[in-house]
């Protein structure tokens, strides 16, 4: 026997319910529109300045991201995306078959860790010394002398690290100071990664301090005040209060350097390789760029992207995993 809804007013109860919160969520939608349509009015000029941005992101970063499709295409550049030929997953099997690839890929982990091991901490420890700086004008010094490199290119800075670690360099210099003979540093295999980490650190730990220097600056004063009353040093203080108020932002710039974790950059390793050192000095950039660039092998390059942006966001997303689990704070 089928159960029957008792009507009201002509309709059924199910009818009578559903209608009025079909009409409220229409009202909701309607209400939210016109809300975005007011501030779009009201910030029109705001608006206008972000909109050179928007476009900047969606031509180079959103667009691009389409092409990845190739890495499943036998790409052929004069047939064009839409008339190359599919072929699933050859060019990543291809890649995790190639008998360097997995030198190529320890080399790239090797240098991301000594980076983020050595690279991430220094810009802290910079802006933790600069802050405790009395005096202007040696502070003033010493941040420019470690910002200027950021807005040189790697073609300089790699000019003047083989200028120092020449032969007649001021480090064989030094070394020659102490009883020993010259060495040759940018042609060993063992001092290639400390020179990359080396000389990443110094290009940009200036550059990243700005940002820990402004949060020191959101540190209520009167916090070392009171600890200095209750007899705390420097070493307490910074401890108890410095590092606990900087927390937050230390790991949401450690979540972003996770994410870009294999993204060394190609100029750099480019600039400092040699043929002495490709053994350990090449990574996955620099073979995307002899195998893309050079050899024509699209297909295969935007599979190793691929592969990047995959391991990248499975780092990402752990570390903002554990960073919820443990500050209560993270990315997404």
């Amino acid at each position: 026997m089928a159960l029957t809804l008792p009507r009201i007013g002509g309709r059924t109860l199910e009818t009578a319910v559903t209608q009025p919160q079909n009409a409220r969520s229409g009202n909701k939608k309607e209400t939210l529109n016109q809300r975005m349509l007011d501030n779009v009015r009201k910030h029109w000029a705001l608006y206008i300045l972000a909109l050179p941005g928007v476009l900047w992101f969606l031509v180079f970063r959103y667009v691009p991201v389409f092409g990845s499709l190739i890495a499943f295409q036998d790409y052929q550049i004069f047939n064009g995306f839409w008339k190359s030929p599919w072929v699933g997953f050859k060019h990543f099997e291809f890649i995790f078959s190639y008998p360097e690839f997995l030198s190529i890929l320890r080399n790239t982990l090797l240098i991301a860790l000594y980076q983020l091991v050595f690279g991430f901490p220094a810009p802290l420890v910079l802006a933790l010394l600069l802050n405790e700086a009395k005096q202007k004008f040696f502070k003033r010094t010493v941040q420019t002398f470690f910002y200027l490199p950021h807005f040189l290119s790697w073609v300089i800075i790699g000019g003047i690290m083989f200028e120092v670690l020449s032969t007649h360099g001021v480090m064989n210099k030094l070394v020659t100071l102490f009883g020993g003979d010259p060495i040759l540093f940018m042609q060993k295999e063992q001092y290639y990664r400390t020179i990359v980490t080396v000389s990443s650190i110094w290009k940009e730990v200036g550059w990243n301090a700005i940002i820990y220097l402004a949060a020191l600056t959101g540190i209520n004063p009167n916090l070392y005040e009171a600890a200095t009353v209750d007899g705390a040093g420097k070493w307490r203080q910074l401890f108890s209060i410095t590092l606990p108020s900087l927390a937050p932002t230390i790991m949401i710039l450690f979540l972003i350097k996770i994410g870009n974790f294999m993204e060394l950059g190609f100029e750099q390793s480019y600039v400092l390789l040699t043929p002495m050192t490709f053994s350990v000095g090449d990574i996955l950039d620099t073979y995307v760029f002899r195998s893309g660039v050079q050899e024509g092998n699209y297909s295969v390059t935007t599979a190793i992207g691929l592969f990047k942006s995959l391991v990248g966001f499975i780092l990402l997303w752990g570390a903002n995993l554990l960073s919820k689990r443990t500050t209560g704070q993270g990315l997404f």
